[in-house]
């Protein structure tokens, strides 16, 4: 589900849920096992944590997005510093790319 997404020399895997203004380039999304429901939604919210997908106004430069990651809104993972090798909360970057793991969270405003 793309809404309003600008994406280059990227690949949007089966499932995937990129939202509104959202800035992809030279990003690999895998997508999603399944659309989540609206019991997910609402379990999400009361976590406290984004819906799976790309969340809005959230820009990704050279990143790798594994199945069924929640990336929130506003979250910016462009490795501006060019760092090399580095494990942080919910990501890990080897070789200048970052990789969101599988089940990986993000929350909303997260920059990497």
């Amino acid at each position: 589900m793309l809404r309003g997404a600008r994406i280059a020399n990227s690949i949007v895997g089966i499932r995937s849920v990129v939202d509104e203004d959202v800035v992809l380039e030279r990003t690999l999304i895998m997508g999603a096992d399944f659309y989540e429901d609206e019991d997910d939604l609402a379990y999400n919210r009361q976590m406290g944590i984004p819906g799976i997908g790309i969340g809005k106004g959230s820009i990704l430069r050279n990143t790798i997005v594994d199945k069924n990651a929640h990336i929130g809104s506003g979250v910016r993972i462009l490795n501006e510093s060019g760092i090399q090798h580095q494990d942080g909360p919910g990501y890990y970057i080897r070789d200048g790319i970052v990789i969101v793991p599988k089940n990986g969270i993000l929350p909303d405003g997260t920059i990497v």
